[in-house]
């Protein structure tokens, strides 16, 4: 009897500070990730960034919040543009880049802001995207640019959750997304 009484007293010891240790940033709290805001235009990942952009990069050792300097590039895993300044990306506002989280996959999604598209302006790419009304997943073949190269896009994996290279038995999500591609690929 006592012998269990040791052993559940030593499991419970063990396993409150094994859970204690599981979510160091406490709680459900997310990292305080480190950033940058941009003070003057400069280029980022190929891209002629307005002042007043965040640059967002993953996390590093004592590294926290606002940073009084850049920091390296290939951290990088957000670009979020000023309200006011989107990004023209393939003739469609964006309000955000974000790097893939699956670091197997090689690109990154793309946040249209369509309510600053000029109705006018509106290309069969940026019909088809809103139609998803979310962002657009894009593989590259060099993740160090992520502006608009045609050259240097892959493929579009996703539109949404509705449309997913992953459901390679879907024809109508591939069809969707093809046709996406091939309008993507005519833009100036």
């Amino acid at each position: 009897m006592q012998y269990r009484l040791i052993l559940s007293t030593c499991l419970g010891l063990c396993l409150s500070g094994c859970i204690g240790n599981m979510n160091p940033t406490g709680g459900n709290s997310t990292p305080d990730y480190p950033y940058y805001k941009t003070r003057e235009a400069r280029v980022v990942k190929k891209i002629l960034v307005p002042a007043g952009t965040i640059l967002v990069y993953d996390t590093q050792f004592l590294k926290e919040g606002e940073q009084d300097k850049i920091m390296p590039e290939n951290k990088l895993t957000d670009i979020r543009f000023p309200k006011d300044q989107p990004l023209s990306w393939g003739g469609v506002p964006v309000s955000m880049i974000s790097k893939f989280f699956n670091s197997e996959m090689h690109g990154f999604s793309v946040y249209a802001d369509f309510q600053q598209l000029d109705t006018g302006q509106r290309s069969r790419f940026a019909q088809l995207w809103q139609s998803c009304d979310d962002d657009l997943g894009i593989t590259v073949k060099d993740t160090s640019d992520w502006s608009f190269n045609k050259a240097n896009i892959a493929d579009i994996q996703s539109c949404s959750v509705n449309y997913q290279r992953y459901f390679k038995d879907n024809p109508k999500q591939q069809q969707f997304l093809d046709s996406l591609y091939r309008e993507m690929m005519k833009v100036e």
